[in-house]
């Protein structure tokens, strides 16, 4: 552990997450596609070089899509192997909007926050796992006492686009034991935190077209359908203005008991999210913690008819929402355009047409799984304090790749916390959880050589 902090304190990580950031990896801009490739084979490639893997930048399987880097260190076939996972790419700069004139693009401290694109979403979470992996590494001469494979991506920030494809056609090359990975943030910056998985995200369109033009609403007001009033009748059947979905197929089953107790263990606090809370928005007998960690919440993201910038004395001819369904595991989210259909139909609103856009399924590993209480006590025995247990993350990752596809138990250890400003101008990471993270990770890292493949239940 003492390494880990002299690691910290001489400044290698803040020198290696400053090198990090500046490559300008923006998926979003097809301008820096190039950077994508350079970061993975001069920073990561390197880096892995150095510590023993063998290493490959593969192509996406979908064309013109972001590459990915595979790594493997390779003990023995009688060995744990753990797979790690990390993304390269980060949202645009936005370099006008950051404060006092801060560079996104080069490491800016002040105080316990260290400015930068990427120190929060990956960079620096994934710089403090490699680096925690060679101080463990140069700690046991060069032996690991297990295996580790390395998966990084580069396209997380435009959904991860050939990733599922990828683990699907190298499924067998990627089999592990166990899933341990950094993303995300702690439930607060106080305290470290698991996440167990993440909950799914479902966007689509209500559309209501009812003509190809405006009709005056004097001449017409009470004679014509306005479909504005149509969509939000509708949208009004399906979530109320409380918050509380309406839709009985669109709700999660009942939580079991080893989520409920986990969740039990969480508080949810204005101080922790920032804000005041809306205590009487959702499903009134949950908890905070149960409404965002343990239940789905239908957003609507945007709302329009006619014309906001300059309205006009006319019946609008259509109106469409964007829509967003949050949901946990266990929800029929796949049948998400047949249930809608079905409520909408019988709610008399025939007119409301249904489009699905995309969908990233929930998951969730066990609060009670074997792999959870072990990582749970090394983390607690580095740090002395104890160690917040979320089933999943509120927001959703592409872990029902690694959970479902690759079929891995799966433990989330964010070095990032709520008050980040993740994709948002001034995006930063806390020097503090950087140090606890080097920490938490280099004590992991050590114990997994301690284990033997049939010491804990690994599917």
């Amino acid at each position: 552990m003492n390494s880990a902090k002299k690691h910290y304190a001489d400044g290698y990580l803040k020198a290696t997450i400053d090198k990090r950031i500046s490559y300008k990896t923006e998926s979003q801009a097809p301008e820096q596609a190039a950077m994508l490739r350079t970061y993975l084979k001069d920073e990561l490639e390197t880096t892995l070089l150095r510590l023993g893997f063998i290493c490959q930048i593969v192509d996406n399987p979908i064309e013109g899509k972001p590459p990915l880097l595979f790594a493997e260190r390779h003990e023995s076939d009688d060995s744990l192997t753990v797979l790690t996972y990390g993304h390269g790419d980060v949202v645009r700069g936005y370099d006008d909007q950051w404060s006092d004139n801060i560079d996104p693009w080069k490491l800016t401290v002040k105080g316990d926050k260290w400015y930068g694109r990427g120190t929060a979403d990956n960079k620096g979470q994934h710089s403090i796992n490699l680096a925690a992996l060679e101080i463990v590494l140069k700690a046991r001469d060069g032996h690991l006492g297990y295996n580790v494979k390395c998966l990084f991506e580069t396209g997380e920030e435009i959904g991860s686009p050939g990733l599922r494809k990828y683990c699907e056609l190298n499924s067998l090359q990627l089999k592990s034991d166990v899933f341990i990975a950094s993303d995300g943030p702690r439930l607060s910056a106080g305290q470290p935190t698991i996440f167990l998985g993440s909950r799914g995200s479902v966007l689509f369109e209500l559309t209501v077209n009812l003509r190809s033009g405006g009709l005056h609403s004097g001449n017409w007001g009470g004679l014509k359908r306005n479909p504005a009033t149509i969509l939000a009748g509708a949208l009004a059947s399906v979530v109320n203005h409380e918050g509380r979905i309406l839709v009985k197929d669109l709700l999660p089953p009942a939580m079991s008991p080893s989520v409920k107790e986990a969740l039990g263990k969480l508080s949810i606090t204005d101080e922790l999210m920032g804000l005041p809370i809306d205590t009487e928005w959702g499903e009134p007998s949950l908890s905070s913690a149960e409404k965002l960690l343990g239940w789905n919440t239908l957003e609507v993201l945007a709302f329009t008819a006619g014309n906001p910038a300059n309205p006009v004395n006319a019946i609008p001819p259509h109106a469409k929402a964007f829509c967003q369904l949050r949901f946990v595991v266990g929800t029929r989210w796949q049948e998400l355009e047949k249930i809608l259909r079905t409520h909408l139909d019988q709610h008399g609103f025939a007119c409301v047409d249904i489009k699905v856009q995309r969908g990233t399924a929930a998951t969730r590993l066990d609060p009670d799984n074997a792999w959870v209480k072990w990582a749970e006590q090394s983390m607690k025995s580095a740090v002395g304090q104890d160690i917040a247990i979320m089933p999943n993350l509120g927001g959703t990752l592409p872990n029902d790749v690694f959970a479902d596809v690759l079929g891995l138990p799966t433990l989330w250890i964010p070095h990032s916390y709520p008050g980040c400003a993740q994709h948002a101008a001034d995006e930063h990471m806390l020097g503090s959880i950087a140090d606890e993270g080097m920490q938490i990770m280099t004590s992991l890292f050590w114990d997994l050589g301690e284990l033997h493949r049939d010491h804990l239940h690994t599917s």
